[in-house]
């Protein structure tokens, strides 16, 4: 099939397709005019990196699900190592973001938000504290 069909059976951009194909995730064959010629597996490969994307996984994580996946000699302990890494780095993340947000809601609660120009917003991105 040609990268069309492949972009509308995976749900993925043509753009997306070519990329994954650069960077070696994929390797469609190629016709006799050169055109890119989609195999089912293939765009089970598509589908497979939408859904671990999706899940937040990089390109490189990815392409590690990936070789997991083809490689039917692997221990399951593999891919739930690298599972559980990505759960741990979306804890930290979490963590950061919760902290981010109280800081924002302490400076949004400090301002008056009237006509006057004294802003504790301004006041604390200011500041100049000791690195």
């Amino acid at each position: 099939m040609n990268i069309g069909q492949a972009s509308e059976r995976s749900g993925l951009p043509a753009k997306t397709i070519r990329y994954y194909e650069d960077i070696g995730l994929i390797n469609p064959d190629r016709s006799d005019n050169g055109y890119r010629d989609y195999a089912v597996a293939d765009v089970h490969k598509l589908r497979f990196l939408q859904k671990s994307r999706g899940l937040g996984f990089s390109v490189e994580e990815c392409r590690q699900l990936l070789a997991l996946y083809e490689d039917k000699s692997r221990a399951s302990a593999d891919v739930k190592e690298l599972t559980q890494a990505k759960l741990t780095e979306i804890d930290r993340k979490i963590r950061e973001l919760t902290e981010l947000r109280r800081t924002l809601e302490h400076l949004v609660h400090a301002c008056h938000g009237n006509d006057r120009p004294d802003c504790p917003i301004l006041e604390e991105l200011s500041e100049d504290r000791a690195i």
